[in-house]
């Protein structure tokens, strides 16, 4: 412990202030936050690896496959999402990347024909239930 006390603000009592070069000193350390030792810095950076997500687009796909299996394109989707989500697993990433884009596009392809084809069953029986009624 320090028994040398110097006050920051002179009292009224002594009518002397602190000399220039300690306000001067104290100052830079209360701004700069510098330690009271002469010891250097040392200083360790981590570097984190984020993973990379990939969709593999597997839920989509098992609902195409089920309702939307417009030539087997939701089947194949689905198989293109379990090889994408493999891929994933061993750490191939533009692998993983490569195969959800194939299992994206025949998802569309899968809905867009599903669509389509319930769109015309619904046109061909109001068509042909209007047709039987007159």
């Amino acid at each position: 412990m320090n028994r040398n006390f110097q006050p920051f603000l002179a009292s009224p009592h002594t009518g002397a202030s602190p000399p220039y070069d300690v306000l001067k000193e104290e100052h830079e350390v209360m701004m700069l936050g510098a330690s009271q030792s002469s010891a250097p810095l040392r200083t360790t950076v981590v570097n984190i690896q984020t993973e990379t997500v990939v969709p593999d687009h597997i839920v989509w796909s098992l609902f195409n496959t089920l309702f939307l299996n417009t030539f087997c394109l939701g089947f194949v989707a689905f198989a293109y999402s379990v090889k994408s989500r493999d891929r994933k697993m061993v750490g191939d990433v533009i692998g993983a990347q490569s195969y959800a884009s194939t299992a994206k596009c025949l998802n569309i392809w899968a809905l867009i024909l599903g669509i389509f084809g319930i769109i015309g069953v619904i046109v061909a029986a109001i068509v042909f239930g209007i047709t039987q009624v007159s």
